[in-house]
């Protein structure tokens, strides 16, 4: 039997945030979204292959974050609870320290109400792609600066700006510009995509 994934429940408004964040709790080890909705969204669970871009794409971040200290770092496992009410899980975040500052303790521990100002989504299961685009335009929409959509099945990137206009660049072998939103962050994708390709 063939599923298409993600799978999306429509659940309208069975559960508050509080009560959505406590299932996610209850169903650790399984990656759930939340559309504006309040639809549910189960992601599939992903190769060991992507893990490691993932892992990479992060350090990458981290290393240029540590020496800037502008902001904090979030990986894939983070649910944050956008302006449009949709609860999402970007593969790397990026929050400035001032919004992260802005929230209380309470709203910290839970998935917080704020939009990163920088993401990146990776593209490794061949049914996603529309839902990716979709899910990028609405990060754009919520208040993201700059978000970059890594498609590894077909190399391609798809940068997305805060005034809505995407960029395409037909090859992983490209050097990706923070822009002003991480001034001085530039990613060599090339080196890392063949860095764990070996």
């Amino acid at each position: 039997m063939e599923i298409s994934t993600p799978l999306t429940l429509k659940m309208g408004n069975l559960m508050n945030e509080s009560q959505f964040f406590q299932f996610c709790q209850l169903n650790e080890g399984v990656e759930f979204e939340r559309d504006s909705s309040g639809n549910m969204i189960i992601l599939p669970l992903r190769g060991a292959l992507f893990s490691l871009l993932n892992v990479n794409l992060s350090g990458q971040l981290w290393n240029w974050n540590k020496k800037n200290q502008t902001g904090l770092i979030f990986s894939s496992s983070t649910g944050f609870t956008l302006p449009n009410g949709a609860v999402r899980s970007p593969d790397v975040s990026w929050v400035r320290k001032e919004k992260w500052n802005s929230l209380s303790e309470e709203q910290q521990q839970f998935f917080a109400p704020i939009c990163p100002d920088f993401i990146i989504e990776i593209h490794s299961v061949p049914e996603e792609k529309q839902y990716l685009l979709d899910k990028m335009r609405e990060y754009i929409n919520n208040g993201t600066q700059l978000a970059w959509l890594i498609d590894y099945l077909h190399d391609k990137v798809y940068i997305f700006n805060a005034a809505n206009e995407i960029t395409i660049k037909n090859s992983l072998n490209v050097i990706l510009s923070g822009e002003s939103i991480l001034p001085g962050f530039s990613l060599d994708l090339g080196a890392v995509i063949n860095k764990i390709r070996i």
